[in-house]
This record gives C-alpha cells, sequence and structure tokens, in this order.
C-alpha cells in the first residue's frame, strides 16, 4: 500500500433507493433497495483497486455514487482530505475534472450524433471554455494516438467502429483532462477476449505514462488479477474481503471469495479435472429483503446460528487482508 495520502476516501457509504408504490398497503412505509450498504475503502496515487462480485451485488451503483451520477444515501466521499458528500456543485465540477468514468457499453455511451473529434472535444470545452479550438483539437489529436487511433477518424460517426474501438474513443475522452483518477465499469466485458486484452493492456500502458490510479470492476477475476494492486470482492451490497492482490488469490480468507477463485478455469486440463471447486448453492438473495447477519450465510457452506446475529466488519487478516467474516 502506498505510504502518500489517498486521493479518494470512502466511508460507510450508502445508496439505498425507495421503492414507492410497492407497499402491499397503503398505510405500510416503502420498502428499501440496499444497493450498497456501508462500504468503505481508499484509492491511493498511481494504484489500482479491483471491484469484483456477483451481478446485483453494487458495484456499478458504488461507481456512479463516487461521482454523485446518482445520490448517496449516508457516509463520507473525501477527496484529496475534503468532504464532498454534500459538496457544491462547484466543487463537484472541479472533482470532475480530476476524476473520469469508463462506462460498460462503449457504444451506448458515446452520442451517435457527434463526431469523434466532438465527443473527445466536449470534456475540455465543459471544462475549459477558454481553450481556443486550435489547442483543443490539437489536444484530441494528440490523445486519439494515444489510445491507438488516427486523426483520419476524427470526423467519423461511432456506429462506423467497431466495439473495441468505441471503448477507444470513451478512453481517449474520460483521459483527456489529464484526470489523477479512472472509475472503469466493467470496460471490457462487452467485448471480445482478443479485444479485452488489448484494451486492459491500454488501459495499464496509460496509466504508467500519465500516473494514473484506477477503480477497476469486472466479474472476471482473471481479468482483476492482470491489472489490479489490491483487490475488494463484493456480495449484496458490502464489502466481503479487501486485500492485495497476492494475499487475495494464493489465501482467499473470506468463504465468498473461495467459491469464485475456485470457478476461474485452469490452462492445464490435469489441473482442471483435479481441482475443487467451491460451488454456491441457491441464488443472491434480494437486496429488498436480505438476510438477517451476514449477508452471505445463506449460501455460505461454513455458516453457523451466530452468523444470522449480527452484521460482520472488515477486520484484519494477516498483514494485507481485510476480511468481513467471524469464521475467518
Amino acid at each position: 500500500m502506498s505510504e502518500a495520502p489517498p486521493l479518494l476516501s470512502v466511508r460507510d457509504l450508502k445508496v439505498h433507493f425507495e421503492l414507492a408504490g410497492d407497499s402491499p398497503w397503503p398505510w405500510a412505509p416503502p420498502r428499501v433497495l440496499k444497493a450498497v450498504d456501508g462500504v468503505s475503502f481508499d484509492i491511493f496515487p498511481g494504484e489500482t483497486l479491483g471491484v469484483v462480485g456477483e451481478s446485483g451485488c453494487g458495484k456499478s451503483t458504488l461507481a456512479r455514487a463516487m461521482l454523485k451520477l446518482i445520490p448517496a444515501t449516508s457516509g463520507s466521499i473525501l477527496w484529496n482530505g475534503q468532504e464532498m458528500l454534500g459538496a457544491s456543485p462547484e466543487l463537484w465540477q472541479g472533482l470532475r475534472k480530476n476524476v473520469q468514468m469508463i462506462f460498460q457499453d462503449p457504444l451506448a455511451s458515446l452520442n451517435p450524433r457527434m463526431t469523434v473529434g466532438q465527443i473527445i472535444a466536449e470534456p475540455l470545452r465543459t471544462h475549459f471554455p477558454q481553450m481556443s479550438r486550435q489547442e483543443v483539437m490539437q489536444k484530441v489529436r494528440a490523445m486519439m494516438l494515444k489510445v491507438g487511433l488516427t486523426e483520419a477518424q476524427i470526423n467519423r460517426y461511432p456506429h462506423e467502429f467497431s466495439g473495441g474501438q468505441c471503448q477507444r474513443i470513451g478512453i481517449a475522452r474520460a483521459l483527456v483532462l489529464e484526470p489523477k483518477l479512472i472509475i472503469c465499469d466493467e470496460p471490457v466485458s462487452a467485448l471480445d477476449v482478443s479485444i479485452q486484452a488489448q484494451i486492459i493492456n491500454l488501459l495499464m500502458e496509460l496509466q504508467a505514462q500519465m500516473g494514473l490510479a484506477l477503480v477497476f470492476i469486472a466479474h472476471d477475476l482473471a481479468v482483476v488479477k492482470h491489472i489490479s494492486q489490491r483487490v475488494m470482492v463484493m456480495y449484496l451490497g458490502r464489502a466481503m474481503e479487501l486485500a492485495a492482490k497476492e494475499a487475495i488469490y494464493q489465501n482467499p480468507g473470506h468463504p465468498y471469495t473461495q467459491a469464485l477463485l475456485s470457478a476461474i478455469p485452469l490452462p492445464d486440463p490435469r489441473l482442471e479435472r483435479n481441482k475443487t471447486v467451491a460451488l454456491l448453492h441457491g441464488d443472491l438473495p434480494s437486496p429488498i429483503n436480505p438476510p438477517s447477519g451476514c449477508s452471505f450465510r445463506t449460501r455460505c457452506p461454513k455458516a453457523i446460528v451466530a452468523c444470522a446475529q449480527h452484521i460482520p466488519e472488515l477486520r484484519p487478516l494477516g498483514a494485507m487482508t481485510q476480511v468481513a467474516c467471524d469464521l475467518a
């Protein structure tokens, strides 16, 4: 972990949604969907934090709440030590120059009526209106070359590009402001495997060149292992484990992490045939009506009666691991 102070600190962040009109009786209080339910972590300069978990565990909601694209219910978001959760729109405008986002669906995140040059230039025109057209286009062309596009493509529209090329456009748009932190919300899940590798390698190269910090959200633990220094495992809106990459892949502490890692296919057929797979039984519980106590207990092979009595918090387990499990 870096000795420098964190760029971004998230403390006990909660994002709850009231489901209006969903109650069975008119006088009953509205039910609450707990999409993110008390997540805490730090992001340090130049590092990559991988965030993994099943669909519906709150990864994308967490990412959007960090940028106030959706409102957080409670908690704390500190940027360089400054509280941002209740900050003014002017403070958030300044923050967004330093924190950008790459979205999951590359084509859907691009305006189909704008050319590539206009898409990449839009953040510059928003945050630096004093820049001349010549300066803007110079930066746009330089960024296109940096992400593997050509200047000849500057006047084309998104539908003329492949999925991988559209994601490169999205990366260029996010990086043209030279931010300090990029939040990558499953940026390769919609791409072919070979294109995934190209995009991940591109992000790693740009990170080294520009000194970026990354929050990399994904389902694939193998992808996260390739790009991350630390990994946070989420389940039903809570962090189950937060650890250095080496610790979490060599000696996972939480039963949920163990199950996810056992599902990764091995390239050696003999090892793949003989490995023990920790299968999870049942479906992901509803975040509207989560289990009491530990949210993972209904699918955990090690669960005991005490697991239903209180919600475990992240606690140290060794030098580089924090685990939300009393039995770890």
